[in-house]
């Protein structure tokens, strides 16, 4: 009953119509829970129109740390192997970046609920990423011209991203398809079943992590991720909650 739908919105990226019955039931997807704007002093907004942060929540140390780890788990949580073999992607540094940049934006979409102190760890969270990725391009042995033009190429691809999924996310499930064809797939997947796939697995993916209580992700920066494949990818799995010591480690 879930797959047929989703199936038949996916392969509207190749100029299938249709019904309208499945356009609702795609529409029915769980949206982003609003957060209410988070009041600040003069002396703060001073300091932050000047560039700098101001004080937040929790320790801006704390949350750098939680930031790394939840980059982490961006890359040690994955299975990359499955995703290329599931779409049919090269054994690549690119195509490795477009599966991790992926994560890093689902991840990205739920700490900016987080009010300042989640926007200050999505920076470091890119941070993370960036340095990861230079050092990976370091060790493939990549000169230092190629590797400067190999970055200015990736930010492009990664921003182009984050805006096309920010759309997608929003959105209904053809819209979501083909900013997954765009960015994830490089416009190069000629199987619905492969963008279907990709459209439950990201739908899912968000509702598991916004079900996450939101200081334990400020505090601990840990993410589970469901499975690519699974059975009954409708569900909602019982999310278990962190543990972590009075210093947030």
């Amino acid at each position: 009953m879930y797959r047929r739908p989703l199936l038949s919105a996916v392969r509207t990226v190749f100029n299938v119509t249709t019904s309208r019955s499945a356009h609702r039931q795609l529409c029915n997807v769980k949206e982003t829970p609003q957060h209410s704007v988070e009041e600040v002093g003069a002396f703060t907004k001073l300091v932050e129109a000047m560039g700098f942060t101001g004080p937040l929540k929790y320790n801006k140390w704390k949350i750098k740390i939680a930031a790394l780890r939840m980059y982490t788990c961006c890359v040690e949580r994955i299975n990359y192997d499955e995703f290329f073999e599931q779409c049919s992607l090269p054994d690549t540094l690119n195509s490795w970046f477009l599966v991790a940049q992926l994560h890093v934006w689902m991840c990205l979409v739920r700490m900016r609920q987080e009010g300042r102190a989640g926007k200050y760890m999505c920076r470091y969270i890119v941070h993370s990423m960036w340095e990861d990725v230079e050092q990976r391009k370091k060790i493939l042995g990549i000169e230092a011209i190629q590797r400067k033009e190999a970055t200015k190429v990736m930010t492009e691809t990664f921003y182009a991203a984050l805006f096309g999924y920010d759309e997608g996310i929003l959105s209904d499930d053809c819209v979501l398809a083909a900013a997954l064809w765009r960015n994830l797939f490089n416009r190069e997947c000629e199987d619905p079943k492969q963008l279907e796939l990709m459209v439950e697995y990201v739908r899912k993916q968000m509702q598991y992590i916004d079900a996450l209580d939101g200081e334990d992700l400020l505090l601990t920066g840990e993410v589970k991720w469901r499975p690519l494949l699974e059975e009954n990818a409708q569900s909602i799995l019982k999310v278990t909650t962190p543990t972590y010591n009075d210093a947030g480690l």
